[in-house]
Formats: structure tokens, C-alpha cells, sequence
């Protein structure tokens, strides 16, 4: 039996699970972006320097919309967290333990940056649009970067986890060449407060799905190993 943390069970399924639902996320975020701006709106967000503007508009046209995308979002990340964990351990390398801690720090960040997106959305429902947009704005470098820029440097963690991870699932075998690319471009998404979803960041999302899925399926079909054992598979 398998005792480390996340277990067999756990990390099958969220290997299966965090990937695909922060591909959801990312889609939702995408569509909510563009499907309720009209054309002019969608024209004066983009002279603005942040797509905080936009984030704004569409969230005062679509509320649940947003809610849901954002909410989604969040729970994929929640979801990669033991997913990451469990592909370190079945990695089995000290590089390999690194990239999974930094890529987690990035997720902790990234629930930081949801938590002062659901703030800046209330305050549109209490002091209406102009004055929130205003507020936020005003501080929004400071709400970005966290007390203390805690968050904004855990952020760091998922651009050099992500390739420290992928080299450790290279050199040990466990992903081959084209899956170990998937977790690397994965890793190169945005962070931060308010951010719009693009096409690319759907796609690469999407090649993480691909890369570790197939990995959760064989973690849930395959009896547990000796404490001892590793093995290699799905090396392409």
C-alpha cells in the first residue's frame, strides 16, 4: 500500500481531475471575457493598460458568468496541487521534489490572486462600477503584489517549477520528450489580479491534460508497488 501523501487514489484522480477542470477554468475565463462585451466595450478595454478594465465590464454584464470561471478556476488549482505532488513522487528524484514545491507555491498564489478578484467584483456591487474600478486601480500594484510581495514571488515558483519538474520527468523516464514540452508550456501561463484568458493559454492547458491524464489512468489501474519500485511509463 502506498502511504505517502497523496496515495494512489488521490493522485490518480486528481491527475485526471486538476488538469482537465483548470482547462475548464481557463476556457470559461476566455468565453466570459468575450462573449459579454459588445463590440465598443470590448474596444475600450483594450486601450486600457490592464485587462483589469475588461474583467470589470464583464463581470457587471455576466456576474454568474464570472463567478463560475473564476470559481472553476480556483478549483483546478486546488486540484493540481496533490496532482503535482503525486508525479514528483512517482518522478522520485530531489529535482523532481523541487519543481513540484515550486509549482505549488504558484498555485498558492494563484488562490491569493482569486481571493482579491472576488474582493474587487463585491466592491462593484457595493459602491457600484466607476468607484470600484476607481479603488482597485488606484491600488492595484500593491493588491497584486501581496503583503510583502509574498504572493508575487511564490508566483515565480510555477515558471521554474514547471522546468524543473518536466527535466526530472525527462531524465527519469516517466515522460518522454512531447509530455515533458506539455508540463513545460503549461507552466508559462499568466498570473496575477484580474487577468484575462487568451486561445494560447486554453491550448496549453490543454496539452497539460494530455500529458498527465494518461498518467492518472495508469496510477489508478496499476496494483500499488513495492516501497522500492518505480516504474517507467507512457514515455512519449
Amino acid at each position: 500500500m502506498n502511504t505517502h501523501f497523496p496515495g494512489r487514489w488521490i493522485g490518480g484522480a486528481t491527475l485526471i481531475l486538476g488538469p482537465v477542470v483548470m482547462c475548464a477554468g481557463y476556457l470559461l475565463r476566455y468565453l466570459s471575457s468575450t462573449t459579454t462585451l459588445t463590440p465598443q466595450q470590448q474596444a475600450w478595454a483594450e486601450t486600457k493598460p490592464f485587462a483589469a478594465y475588461g474583467q470589470f465590464l464583464a463581470y457587471t454584464s455576466e456576474p454568474g458568468l464570472l463567478t463560475l470561471s473564476y470559481a472553476v478556476f480556483a478549483l483546478g488549482a486546488v486540484l493540481l496541487f496533490p496532482a503535482f505532488i503525486a508525479l514528483a513522487q512517482r518522478v522520485g528524484s530531489g529535482l523532481a521534489f523541487w519543481g513540484a514545491t515550486l509549482l505549488v507555491a504558484g498555485l498558492f498564489a494563484r488562490l491569493y490572486f482569486t481571493g482579491a478578484d472576488q474582493t474587487a467584483f463585491q466592491l462593484t456591487e457595493s459602491l457600484g462600477l466607476d468607484h470600484a474600478v476607481n479603488a482597485v486601480m488606484k491600488e492595484y500594484v500593491d493588491i497584486s503584489y501581496g503583503p510583502w510581495r509574498v504572493p508575487v514571488w511564490a508566483s515565480v515558483g510555477q515558471y521554474a517549477g514547471s522546468l524543473l519538474l518536466a527535466i526530472a520527468a525527462w531524465r527519469s523516464g516517466i515522460f518522454g520528450t512531447a509530455r515533458a514540452l506539455m508540463l513545460l508550456l503549461a507552466g508559462g501561463t499568466w498570473m496575477g489580479v484580474l487577468k484575462a484568458a487568451s486561445i494560447p493559454d486554453v491550448l496549453v492547458t490543454a496539452l497539460l491534460c494530455v500529458a498527465l491524464v494518461p498518467l492518472g489512468t495508469q496510477v489508478l489501474r496499476e496494483r500499488p508497488l513495492a516501497p522500492t519500485g518505480r516504474s517507467k511509463v507512457l514515455s512519449w
